[in-house]
């Protein structure tokens, strides 16, 4: 969850790693801080709350180092103090660290660590595994003979470790050296012009150089000058594989809008295009795809699907569930990640695993990922994270390529997940039963979805105008039918997470089974109705709402006729396919909850509590 950033190289370090921890503060905004290597001594800046906080407290000319690290916290062990912020030296003063991840087994560490004199002021793990390093670094009187006395200590406290890690740790003794490591927790390296970064995420090193190592689990990067070698916690050398990122600065900065989520939000467009590109068959009836890494014959076979997913990927996940469905005749099954590899689910011969996540580092979804193929599965994934680790680990994939998202609230990463759920129940579909008149059908209403979507996106002052009406609520129910009944769940999420307001979602026809009883006068309900088959039965479900005094939003497609004074506000979509139905719907809920949000004047981009890619379980 947190944020790290090492420097090593020609400039001052200090503003370098000031400008990558405002990129990452998207992965906690609790505290922040960072230390540079001066003449044998660390010198140190760190402060509860924003990045922009420690820039305006922390003296410039004070830090002139070339080496450093910085942090951006989100709060784990220990609460949000100005002790428990990194970076975290430790008693002797010999070792600073900066850490993303949990060490499970801290406690037994520390014990163990008191009795050979090491001192302690924060409640965290991070501490410990620092006081650890220098304990194996004092004791070991000279270096080995292959590797630095610091890379040898670190190696032999990583081997006493459980639990995950992204760390960056410099030594008093070391004026040249950083030691980075992983496991579970993300780290890529960038190679520049005569300096070296080290970060979680390539939005803080990409001003920088875009050249990138992305480094696995359970490697070590020793930098020393402008010199890096990454080996295997065995010793084993590792030869780096340079990639190059393929989008630039300009595509993660702010421009006009207020927050990045209204800007992700009118992306959503360019997002999908940028989703569909080069993946429709030269005669228009199918998806295609490059990278499944899976035979037709193969896919065919296949029985089973399952979708294991987190958030709001689970609910892009549960409309694929129902589209491939509808459209491929293939069994699927959706499951949380978290609670995937923890029961004993029975699983068919002949499934297909598929994970989605925006970040590709979702640490629970990596593990039902790992656990599929232990249990001998193929698994594809969907995800935004080119580079990342389920990108790298899975058998084969999809990516989203909708660029970087730095809103909290994922947006037009979700919108795109969509899209490719859609293009992958046709693709499937076109394998089995469907007809090339049918393919053809969905191909030219998918193609169409930027422009529905633009369209959506133009009744955005009026959703803005409801939002205000219905800001001062403190809970809201949100209603939809089949596909749309996970589009209701991504609205209700969307408007828990940066409005703070309590949100549940239900099928429509479910309220009467129980939820009803919530309704009053002070619970407005959002209703998600097209002019579809099930129509009338949702309209009925919203007259049991209005006949007990419930405020009502019906979000409806524009030949749908409702019966005079149901709904207090309506919001109106284009009519669309049922393939592109939940990506157009999608828009309303994201503007409404945004609107919410900023009228009662939340953080929209950093809400509290929460972080944009969750790395520790």
């Amino acid at each position: 969850m947190c944020g790290i950033v090492g420097y090593v190289g020609q400039a001052i370090a200090a503003p370098i790693i000031l400008e990558g921890l405002k990129r990452l503060e998207y992965r906690g905004y609790d505290s922040a801080g960072l230390t540079v290597l001066e003449d044998g001594r660390f010198k140190i800046a760190k402060q509860i709350g924003r990045v922009e906080g420690l820039i305006k407290s922390t003296p410039a000319k004070s830090l002139t180092g070339s080496v450093g690290i910085g942090h951006t916290r989100w709060a784990t062990h220990g609460g949000v103090t100005n002790t428990n912020a990194h970076p975290h030296l430790s008693s002797d003063g010999k070792i600073a660290i900066i850490h993303n991840g949990v060490i499970e087994n801290f406690t037994a560490i520390k014990k163990f660590l008191l009795t050979k004199d090491y001192a302690f002021s924060s409640e965290t793990d991070t501490e410990v595994l620092c006081n650890l390093i220098a304990y194996h670094y004092a004791k070991e009187s000279e270096a080995a003979p292959d590797e630095s006395r610091l890379l040898d200590s670190v190696r032999k406290t990583l081997l006493h470790v459980e639990g995950t890690y992204g760390i960056c740790v410099l030594c008093a003794d070391c004026p040249q050296e950083l030691i980075a490591a992983r496991q579970g927790s993300p780290l890529i390296l960038g190679v520049g012009q005569d300096e070296l970064v080290i970060a979680s995420d390539v939005s803080a090193l990409v001003s920088r150089t875009q050249n990138v190592v992305y480094l696995n689990d359970g490697e070590l990067v020793a930098i020393n000058g402008s010199a890096f070698q990454i080996s295997t916690l065995d010793k084993a050398g590792v030869s780096p594989v340079i990639d190059q990122v393929t989008w630039n600065i300009e595509e993660a900065e702010l421009g006009d809008f207020s927050h990045f989520m209204e800007k992700e939000i009118f992306e959503q467009p360019t997002a999908l295009e940028n989703a569909m590109r080069g993946r429709f068959s030269e005669d228009g009836s199918t998806a295609i795809f490059g990278g499944l890494n899976i035979s037709a014959h193969d896919l065919r076979d296949t029985s089973r699907l399952m979708i294991c997913a987190c958030g709001t990927a689970l609910h892009a996940g549960l409309v694929t569930e129902h589209l491939i469905e509808r459209f491929a005749r293939i069994p699927v099954e959706c499951d949380h990640a978290s609670e995937f590899r923890y029961r004993n689910t029975p699983l068919f011969a002949q499934t297909l695993f598929f994970v989605i996540s925006q970040s590709g580092e979702t640490i629970d979804t990596l593990a039902a990922m790992r656990e599929a193929q232990r249990k001998g599965f193929k698994v594809l994934a969907i995800n935004n994270g080119v580079g990342s680790t389920i990108a790298r680990q899975a058998d084969g994939g999809i990516y989203q390529h909708a660029g970087p998202e730095i809103g909290v609230a994922s947006t037009k990463a979700f919108t795109s997940q969509l899209m490719l759920g859609a293009m992958l129940a046709l693709y499937l579909g076109r394998l089995r039963d469907m007809s090339f008149r049918d393919g053809v059908e969905i191909v030219n209403a998918l193609k169409g979805a930027p422009a529905l979507v633009r369209q959506a996106l133009e009744q955005a002052d009026h959703i803005k105008t409801v939002a205000q009406k219905y800001a001062r609520y403190y809970d809201m129910l949100f209603l939809g039918r089949l596909e749309l009944f996970p589009i209701a769940s991504e609205g209700a999420l969307k408007l828990k997470e940066i409005s703070y307001i309590h949100a549940e979602a239900y099928p429509a026809a479910e309220m009467k089974h129980g939820p009803i009883a919530l309704i009053n006068s002070e619970c407005p309900s959002v209703f998600i109705v097209p002019a579809n088959e099930l129509f009338n039965k949702v309209v009925s479900s919203m007259q049991e709402i209005k006949a007990r005094g419930g405020p009502i939003i019906a979000i409806t497609t524009s030949d749908a006729e409702f019966p005079p004074g149901l709904a207090d506000d309506v919001i109106t979509i284009p009519c669309c396919h049922e393939a592109v139905l939940p990506i157009v719907a999608t828009i309303p809920l994201q503007l409404f909850s945004y609107y919410v949000a900023v009228e009662r004047g939340c953080d929209v981009d950093k809400p509290r509590n929460l972080a944009k890619s969750v790395t520790v379980e």
